[in-house]
């Protein structure tokens, strides 16, 4: 009698899994880039956070995901720590609409009333519906469907072993929370789903198995349980998603020792609701209530100190590349004073520069240098343009006189050509990386020569203003890289027409071509905004590239 039971059970679990992944990834296709502009652009502060990670995770249904993804925004340096220390605070409260879904609609309905006509017209959507996000409502509409019958299954097989073991474990109460917590964070690790493991928990209450409080102490293990994604997603994170998982984590664990605590007063006062709303009752409600009203209280005990907590989380996991991507000349006392932010600004710029060039001379080097160190150092690079520009917008600009506005626009310009090159360093090291491995001697010979023009253009500008050299010198340099880039392009299309090189070799070796002719277009315009007094756009004319005709970049020229 209990395998059958046990693999119902297991069966129903596996549905539920199923539909919430369905769920999740139909309701992303369906929102396109609105949620990501969601928590791109509405975690000004972290109150503000707090309620787009509620507003997220409530959408998709998934705490994960959404922890997944600002990870993801903290890695790519979209959202700072402190924005996204309140996201993750968010979707703890986020994913307590499991809960009511499970408690409200699928214990207070008949389950199949409503859930097959809804898996039917999200199929029927998913075939017929033109359009990726009319595809995409569908599949979460038949997920929708499927998670109310994966729950029936459940609701089943835990009232079928209620009635077969009778309700032995529904008197356990606070005295075993320990195993009920232990039961509760495994459910969780094992299936990555903090909102199946409370689904289970809720479906065993409500069948009789589990009593209030040692369902209770087991919704709190599985909230703890459910760090577990976060802290394996940062494995090999960036320093900032690693502070972010830490924060996730101390959340989770300050809110659930908290909610132990006090486990009998919250009880009492989540009995007192379910009262006054009818649902005494009924297990489930009670437990879906406790599972809001325990983590809407984390937040409110932990969102007061949540800059205090980046500080102490941004004193951990630092790294050599996050060291170079933080200024060290700019200082917010000199916001209200560009004329003295001025010479800091230049400094930071030079810094800048500097960097850029020896990473892309790294890049290029003939030893053998990694992609992701790059890529790495790159992403440094990016981080610190970012907050130049940060402190350009935040000078005061009232009664400038125009030669200050104009060395602001400089620095700005300047700033935005530097972050392209470091942007397109790994194209280099790509394209150095290309030259080594290619069979096709001639091939190699035209891409090293091209390599070795661009490393004389970076010598050039790794030099202080000072001691420069000519433009003439310059001038010359660059029309050496001008005429081995026309040869080196020339030689991979011949070799593509001889056969010696296929055409999906030939995509990357051009793109990777084009995107390095423009990070030396960029460094060439950083550099002489940088050595010239001169007005930014004169500079720009002057720099010896050519415009491309209309339609096309110079990229591709």
């Amino acid at each position: 009698m209990t395998w059958p039971l046990t693999l119902n059970a297991a069966g129903g679990l596996a549905l539920f899994l199923l539909a919430m992944l369905m769920m999740t990834e139909g309701l992303k296709t369906f929102a396109g880039g609105a949620l990501k502009q969601l928590l791109g652009q509405w975690t000004s502060t972290p109150l503000r956070g707090v309620f787009s990670g509620m507003l997220v995770t409530g959408v998709v249904q998934s705490s994960s995901a959404v922890t997944i993804a600002t990870i993801g925004f903290v890695n790519a340096g979209v959202l700072t720590l402190r924005q996204s220390l309140g996201v993750i605070f968010g979707t703890n409260v986020g994913t307590t609409m499991t809960g009511w879904l499970v408690s409200v609609v699928g214990f207070g309905f008949k389950i199949e009333t409503f859930a097959l006509p809804i898996l039917a017209l999200g199929v029927a959507l998913r075939l017929l519906a033109p359009g990726k996000r009319p595809q995409g409502l569908g599949q979460a509409l038949a997920g929708f469907g499927l998670f109310f019958l994966g729950l029936g299954i459940l609701k089943e097989a835990f009232g079928s072993l209620a009635a077969t073991y009778g309700t032995s474990l529904a008197g356990a109460g606070g005295g075993n929370w320990p195993a009920f917590l232990l039961v509760g964070f495994v459910a969780t690790l094992l299936t990555q789903s903090s909102s199946a493991a409370i689904a289970i928990i809720l479906t065993a209450a409500a069948g009789g198995m589990v009593g209030l409080a040692g369902a209770a102490a087991a919704v709190i293990g599985a909230n703890l349980g459910t760090t577990s994604t976060a802290a394996l997603a940062v494995l090999k994170a960036t320093p900032s998603a690693k502070r972010l998982a830490l924060g996730h984590i101390a959340f989770n664990a300050i809110t659930g020792v908290v909610a132990l605590l006090l486990l009998p007063v919250l009880l009492e006062l989540v009995g007192w609701l379910g009262h006054t709303l009818g649902a005494e009752d009924r297990p489930a409600v009670l437990l879906a209530l406790f599972h809001t009203v325990f983590n809407v209280l984390g937040v409110a005990l932990i969102l007061p100190f949540a800059n205090r907590l980046a500080t102490l989380l941004e004193q951990l996991f630092h790294s050599a590349e996050e060291d170079l991507g933080r200024p060290q000349h700019l200082d917010a006392t000199l916001v209200s004073t560009p004329e003295l932010a001025l010479p800091a600004l230049r400094a930071e710029l030079l810094r800048l520069c500097s960097q850029v060039n020896a990473i892309v001379k790294r890049a290029i080097s003939r030893d053998d240098t990694r992609p992701r160190d790059v890529q790495t150092q790159s992403a440094a690079m990016l981080s610190l343009g970012t907050a130049i520009a940060n402190f350009v917008a935040k000078l005061r600009t009232e009664s400038m006189p125009l030669d200050v506005v104009d060395e602001l626009a400089r620095a700005l310009r300047t700033g935005r050509y530097l972050n392209e090159a470091a942007r397109l360093a790994p194209n280099a090291n790509a394209l150095r990386l290309a030259a080594r491995n290619l069979a096709d001697a001639g091939l190699q010979a035209a891409l090293d020569h091209t390599l070795a023009a661009i490393d004389r253009c970076v010598a050039l500008a790794e030099r202080t203003p000072a001691a420069a050299g000519s433009d003439t010198e310059r001038t010359a340099a660059l029309d050496r890289f001008q005429h081995a880039y026309q040869q080196t392009k020339a030689a991979v299309l011949d070799a593509v027409i001889d056969g010696r090189l296929s055409l999906e070799a030939t995509d990357g070796l051009l793109d990777d071509l084009s995107a390095t002719r423009r990070l030396v277009e960029q460094l060439v315009k950083a550099d002489r905004l940088l050595r010239s007094p001169g007005r930014a756009s004169a500079i720009e004319e002057e720099s010896g590239w050519e415009q491309p005709p209309a339609g096309e970049t110079r990229a591709d020229t």
